[in-house]
């Protein structure tokens, strides 16, 4: 039989109640192997539960000192009751000095008592009796967060200033440095809010012009991770050009709502503005191109198609490239020839028919290799290729028909 005894408004503080006819403090904390919160109890004297009654700031103490014997307990472990019962007296009936001198030797946990309104200057200098005067039963889980996040930010040697702290607060990344960055004026002091879209206004002047193109090659909704540290730069250049105070993690979390946000105008564009950036000239082919994988799917391209060539290519490539499917063709039959896409290797081989077989053997093809530079690259080679054929390719290389002088320029070029 258990009976509540005593709680508080929050449901997370300790509860006492009473069971098999004696007293014991119940909290949960940890979670066991199914995810599930594990609930932990341990016997107290009626002389500490006077105490919780009546004072909150040792009750949220006795709290911030168990939990770290709820954790060591894991997803199955017993609380060591032991050691919990030795908490009670030190923290619940002895004077805050030997409050004090108990939390220098004990872990604690910091957050908890953060939240429930620790004064952080006098904790961190050891006085956690006194800390706690202005303690409240409601939690405030982001002041927990917010010092967490500072303190990870101290190890690194970095300190906000106000601006840095509103811009970061401003892009959503002030507690999470991972979040996908957002714009969150209402959350920014008004007093700050100028300075910051000012310096939101520097980065916006930088990357105009510059765009995150997509990345089939890494499925439909990728983005070229070069368009990306272009603008990465180019934004970071110019922020540290014209606000030099500002520490890298303001910088980094401004550069990163630029480049997030284009690269999401770029998710929702359709793939013919990416051939218009090759410089597709919109002239309409006559004639049928095939277009295959590592693994025989073929996909055809017809004239009259309301999309362009590209565009189908390389919405191909997007469904179908993975590890172990790497090398795409595109070929035109008719004309006998057609491009090989490399992208494991950055390089492509344009082939060409140059002999009919006879009785019948294959025809003789002439392969020649070349290196890409990235998405771009063979961006404008497949554009090139639609356009004109291979001879259209002749601009795009240096080709090289001898194998091993290929794969040593590779070699070099890797190296590098």
């Amino acid at each position: 039989m258990r009976d509540i005894v005593y709680t508080r408004m929050s449901g997370w503080i300790p509860n006492v109640i009473r069971e098999d006819g004696g007293l014991k403090l119940m909290l949960g904390a940890g979670a066991d192997a199914n995810h599930a919160p594990r609930t932990f109890t341990f016997p107290i004297g009626e002389a500490h539960l006077a105490v919780i009654q009546e004072d909150l700031a040792r009750h949220l103490l006795l709290w911030s000192a168990v939990l770290p014997l709820c954790d060591a307990a894991g997803t199955r472990g017993r609380l060591d009751e032991d050691a919990a019962v030795a908490l009670l007296d030190p923290i619940l009936l002895r004077a805050p000095a030997e409050v004090d001198a108990l939390f220098r030797r004990v872990p604690w946990d910091r957050g908890t008592l953060i939240a429930h309104g620790a004064d952080i200057d006098l904790l961190e200098r050891g006085r956690v009796h006194a800390a706690m005067r202005a303690a409240t039963e409601t939690s405030d889980g982001k002041r927990a967060q917010k010092y967490h996040a500072d303190r990870r930010r101290a190890e690194r040697g970095t300190v906000l200033g106000p601006l840095d702290a509103a811009l970061l607060t401003y892009t959503g990344q002030y507690l999470h440095g991972a979040t996908i960055p957002k714009r969150l004026p209402d959350a920014v002091d008004p007093a700050l809010l100028p300075a910051v879209l000012r310096v939101i206004a520097t980065a916006e002047q930088a990357c105009a012009g510059l765009r995150i193109g997509r990345d089939p090659r890494r499925g439909k909704r990728a983005t070229d991770k070069r368009d990306w540290q272009r603008m990465t730069t180019t934004v970071d250049a110019a922020m540290r050009r014209a606000h030099p105070g500002l520490v890298d993690d303001a910088v980094r979390t401004v550069s990163f709502l630029m480049c997030s946000e284009a690269a999401d105008r770029s998710r929702n564009t359709p793939l013919e503005s990416d051939d218009d950036r090759a410089g597709l000239d919109g002239k309409a082919r006559r004639r049928r191109l095939s277009f295959t994988d590592d693994k025989d799917v073929e996909k055809t391209w017809l004239p009259g198609n309301p999309r362009t060539a590209p565009a189908e290519f390389w919405e191909f490539v997007g469904e179908r490239s993975a590890r172990g499917n790497e090398v795409f063709t595109i070929e035109d039959e008719e004309m006998g020839e057609g491009i090989q896409l490399h992208f494991y290797a950055d390089s492509v081989a344009r082939i060409t028919t140059v002999g009919e077989g006879k009785g019948g053997a294959d025809p003789a093809y002439r392969v020649e290799y070349s290196l890409v530079d990235g998405m771009s690259g063979y961006r404008n080679l497949v554009s090139a290729f639609v356009r004109g054929g291979c001879a259209a390719l002749d601009k795009h290389g240096p080709w090289m028909s001898d194998v091993a002088e290929f794969e040593r320029a590779r070699r070099r070029r890797d190296a590098e």
